[in-house]
């Protein structure tokens, strides 16, 4: 199998209301995707989403990354086996850029573009070959230890920064749903952490596994006296409390806290894993395709977290569409040890979900296993061509480049 064509689109996606939490307000996304074609006519379809506030990207650098990368290495170079190309795929270098948001940039920086390119490449490959993306996770060696294979996985249910009649309604549907989990956002300022998590804990009852995410909301300092009156509620994690710059500072705080710390905003890649296990600075990873590069990245991410003593969660970018969903779905269904499940929120957020197929969790947040080769969901390229304010061939056919 080899790729002959390979496309880049820039969609924005408008969401069905405002998503609020202490890092950024969002009504919609610039969203990138990609579409892949193998020798076959076998199409694929990839998804990213670029966040300056998290990994220093903008839509602009992550569309700079992919048009200003060579790929003439790939154009009809020859693979046996999708696991082959999924190797080849994660070692291909982009194109350096510099980022405005950070300097040095990290090392996740192209993170975006990265997983919207290896998405469309390993649907379309998957598909040539007449396997799942499940069956592909089983194949990768980055997998071995952690694969098995579930027929269905449970979400959590999001509270995002809300007035207190909004978090009283959501936290009202989050009951009626029978939601085994719920993650509350705190740390946005005019809203009281302790009456929100209170009104919360008072609806959805004492079984229920409440969680926290502060999105880099404080400082070390005042991480113990803002979660202190937050405890009596039984939270069970709190996730990014600090900013990035100051995550260090959690290998103290930890020994101060009785709940576990899980980092998201600061863990996007390898290296970032790395600092954190050495430097003693969390107990948990919450793990976004996007966020961390893609399907391959994010395992190798699980694996150290295992092998560390960490726990490890499947979380989601605001606003995901059926595409990063299905991706996700796989994920979550297809490795073990994954503590809690965010993300499939397709029909509930977006207006635009993209795919014929949808993926969003059904009661008590099931997600049943999605069958069918590649991603197994089948996209609605007219609408993504409607939607389009750009698009470029990376790779194209001979006849036309």
């Amino acid at each position: 199998m080899f790729i002959h064509r390979l496309t880049a689109f820039e969609v924005p996606v408008a969401l069905r209301s405002e998503v609020r939490h202490a890092s950024h307000t969002r009504t919609e996304n610039s969203t990138l995707l990609v579409r892949c074609v193998m020798n076959d006519g076998s199409v694929g379809w990839g998804e990213g989403l670029p966040r300056a506030y998290v990994t220093g990207e903008t839509i602009e650098t992550a569309w700079q990354h992919l048009t200003r990368t060579n790929f003439a290495r790939f154009r009809e170079q020859h693979f046996c086996s999708a696991t082959e190309l999924a190797s080849s795929i994660d070692r291909f270098p982009l194109h350096p850029i510099e980022s405005v948001h950070e300097n040095p940039p990290r090392e996740c920086f192209g993170n975006s573009a990265r997983c919207a390119l290896e998405l469309a490449v390993l649907d379309a490959a998957c598909r040539c070959e007449g396997i799942s993306i499940g069956e592909l996770i089983h194949s990768l060696p980055e997998s071995r230890g952690l694969a098995i294979s579930r027929d269905n996985v449970f979400y959590s249910g999001v509270i995002t920064s809300l007035s207190p009649r909004r978090q009283f309604i959501s936290a009202l549907k989050m009951r009626l749903f029978a939601f085994r989990q719920v993650k509350i956002k705190v740390g946005t300022p005019g809203i009281s952490d302790r009456d929100c998590v209170a009104r919360i804990r008072r609806i959805v009852g004492p079984r229920v596994d409440l969680r926290l995410d502060a999105n880099e909301a404080w400082n070390c300092d005042d991480v113990t006296n803002r979660l202190a009156p937050l405890i009596p509620f039984g939270p069970s994690s709190i996730e990014q409390p600090v900013a990035h710059r100051d995550v260090s500072g959690l290998a103290q705080v930890r020994k101060e806290l009785s709940i576990p710390i899980m980092l998201d905003e600061s863990l996007c890649c390898e290296q970032d894993a790395f600092r954190a296990i050495e430097g003693g600075w969390c107990d948990a990873f919450n793990i976004r395709l996007s966020k961390c590069g893609g399907l391959v990245r994010s395992i190798r991410l699980a694996a150290i977290a295992q092998s560390a003593g960490l726990n490890f969660q499947l979380g989601c970018q605001v606003g995901e569409t059926g595409i990063l969903s299905a991706a996700g779905r796989h994920f979550a269904c297809n490795l073990s040890g994954l503590q809690f499940l965010e993300g499939s929120y397709d029909r509930f957020l977006v207006r635009d979900r993209l795919t014929t197929q949808d993926v969003t969790f059904l009661y008590r947040g099931r997600g049943p296993r999605i069958t069918g080769p590649g991603l197994g969901v089948d996209v609605d390229e007219c609408r993504i061509r409607e939607l389009a304010v750009r698009q470029t061939d990376l790779i194209a056919p001979p006849n036309i480049r």
